[in-house]
């Protein structure tokens, strides 16, 4: 791997890290209608003013929100409308999909497990 897709792989990495969070995966979804205050976002989250702007932090050193100044007020938007794009692309056929393969990989588990006792028994 060279060092550009290295860099590449680290840096979706923590895209992904960033969008890890309901929280933050909440914001950017309010965000989508468009530019919203602090003190929006914040009643919208349903967290205190300090955790809220840490996530607002960690979006926006992923290059996900910008931000600017109006008076006393700082303003949040997306960088780019198709970052919640992204987070359609989850949807119901998908986390269906997801979820019958992690069943798949259950449920042998499990019956390996089962096994595993029955021959310990005898």
């Amino acid at each position: 791997m060279s060092f550009a897709e290295k860099d590449w792989s680290e840096f979706k990495a923590k895209v992904f890290k960033a969008l890890g969070d309901a929280s933050r995966l909440e914001i950017i979804l309010f965000l989508r209608d468009g530019e919203k205050c602090v003190c929006e976002i914040v009643p919208h989250v349903g967290q205190a003013q300090p955790v809220v702007s840490r996530h607002l932090k960690i979006l926006k050193n992923c290059g996900m929100l910008t931000s600017r100044k109006d008076g006393n007020r700082r303003l949040y938007s997306l960088t780019d409308p198709d970052i919640s794009n992204v987070l359609d692309s989850i949807d119901v056929e998908l986390t269906h999909s997801l979820t019958q393969k992690l069943i798949e990989q259950i449920i042998p588990a499990r019956r390996n497990r089962s096994l595993a006792r029955v021959t310990n028994h005898v």
